[in-house]
């Protein structure tokens, strides 16, 4: 049987602090580790073919964790896309982010508007980062956006799933077909809740930082080999 590839993945990226307190070290070094450990996985996800590749970096939530560590995370882009812009670029690789920006530094928004703008040529893998990120949050604004095009006389109120979906932020992506949490939780946490409504999921007990490429492809053979049905009868 031939090797089905998803054509979006999307991964919560958790057990960062877990990984560094086994190591003996700060959360921090496992955010750092973590971070670079998005470049692998993004390099194999352009190696495989994969079209979308979402990162579930930093959720609305996260900003009621410690105040030093979310400046850390509120850091790292730039530490990241200092490091590996030119690589991801070099491999067609687009970034993008959903979220909502205007919370962080200006610092944090103009590293992330530019790796957005260097790499915005490229046709590869789209590598989508969510960043101050919620799933609720972005269905209740894609509702308000709808019923303002309703208000204004744009559009009729009959729309349909297809539709609506125009007006969440991953507009012209297709929908999740994996979706990876590491770490060993059993939650979805707020993430993709529309887009992974027919989404394989995968709960992996590795944590983040030691999810290279062979723990990515395990997770592929595992949704290659699941029969999906989407509410139907095969056979």
């Amino acid at each position: 049987m031939d090797r089905k590839i998803p054509r979006h993945i999307a991964i919560i990226m958790d057990g960062n602090g877990r990984w560094a307190k086994a190591q003996g070290l700060p959360r921090t070094a496992g955010h750092k580790k973590g971070a670079d450990m998005i470049r692998t996985i993004a390099v194999e996800c352009s190696r495989l073919s994969v079209e979308v590749l979402t990162l579930y970096a930093f959720s609305t939530e996260n900003w009621k964790r410690p105040q030093d560590e979310v400046s850390y995370l509120c850091g790292l882009p730039k530490l990241f896309f200092n490091r590996y812009i030119r690589e991801l670029n070099e491999r067609n690789i687009r970034v993008c982010f959903i979220g909502e920006l205007e919370r962080f530094p200006q610092e944090t928004r103009a590293v992330i508007e530019d790796a957005v703008r260097i790499t915005a040529g490229n046709t590869g893998l789209v590598l989508n980062i969510a960043i101050n990120y919620g799933s609720h949050r972005e269905i209740v604004l894609a509702a308000r956006a709808y019923a303002q095009d309703v208000a204004e006389g744009k559009i009729s109120n009959d729309i349909d799933e297809e539709g609506f979906a125009h007006y969440l932020m991953t507009s012209g992506y297709p929908p999740v077909d994996l979706m990876i949490r590491t770490s060993g939780e059993l939650r979805i946490s707020n993430f993709l809740l529309w887009q992974i409504a027919y989404a394989e999921l995968i709960f992996t007990p590795v944590a983040w930082p030691d999810f290279d490429e062979a723990q990515l492809n395990a997770c592929i053979d595992e949704f290659s080999g699941r029969d999906r049905r989407y509410g139907g009868v095969k056979g």
